[in-house]
């Protein structure tokens, strides 16, 4: 793990970052589909996929490279995108193979977005 980078020696700054990566998504999919931007509505859109991230955080056991792009960005990505999805099919929200394609996308743009700028910056 590079030394100096932002959030690669700080697991509650790399975890804050993946948080709201994921708070980004939900909001930007409910602005989208006109759904309205509250605090209620972000989360109720948002619950099954930070617990996917949590999961994920497990997994990779994260705290200790956080934010390495692989292994821990990868699975903490794949989990979030995989857990959300079953969870929101549990409880019957939607699962649209379109929707599926878009959050795999963005949350993959968003999650290892930032792992690569904090590793392209710490090489510099």
């Amino acid at each position: 793990m590079p030394q100096g980078d932002a959030t690669g020696s700080r697991p509650a700054a790399a975890l804050l970052a993946d948080v709201v990566c994921v708070l980004v998504f939900c909001t930007i999919g409910r602005r989208s589909h006109a759904e309205g931007i509250t605090i209620a509505g972000v989360a109720e859109t948002a619950w099954p996929f930070l617990t996917g991230t949590a999961v994920g955080w497990l997994a990779a056991r994260a705290w200790r490279q956080p934010s390495a792009l692989a292994p821990t960005g990868l699975v903490i990505w794949l989990s979030t995108v995989v857990i959300g999805m079953l969870l929101r099919k549990a409880t019957s929200a939607g699962t649209a193979i379109s929707f599926v394609v878009v959050a795999s996308l963005v949350t993959a743009i968003l999650l290892l977005g930032w792992r690569a700028a904090v590793s392209a910056l710490a090489r510099r």
